[in-house]
């Protein structure tokens, strides 16, 4: 059974940092391409934030180009998002996604950056 499970969202200032997890299991994380989305308040379209290939490379939105960084864990079987210099518009639910079959979406974590 394939299964995502984010967490290490929380409340932070402008400016701070966060790392948020994306545990999967269930299928090859390895062989994997994976993704971070941004739903923002209110909003009901999830926005494409990072990627992270099996090969290691990794894609940004340029909106959080040089502030966010993905990774991946293989032997652990998890995905990372390091969030640094959190700005206002980073506020939302962050998911997971897997490329893996139909796609694979996590339940999110909620990130709240305040000024």
């Amino acid at each position: 059974q394939v299964r995502l499970v984010e967490s290490g969202g929380g409340l932070v200032q402008v400016g701070e940092s966060l790392r948020l997890s994306c545990a999967v299991s269930g299928f090859n994380l390895r062989n994997t391409s994976m993704k971070w989305y941004l739903q923002g308040p209110g909003g009901i379209e999830r926005d494409w934030v990072a990627s992270s290939e099996p090969d290691g490379r990794t894609y940004y939105a340029d909106s959080v180009k040089g502030r966010f960084t993905v990774s991946r864990d293989n032997y652990k079987d998890t995905m990372y998002l390091q969030i640094d210099s959190a700005q206002l518009q980073d506020t939302g639910l962050y998911y997971c996604f897997a490329v893996h079959g139909w796609g694979y979406w996590g339940q999110g974590t909620q990130v709240t950056v305040s000024s």
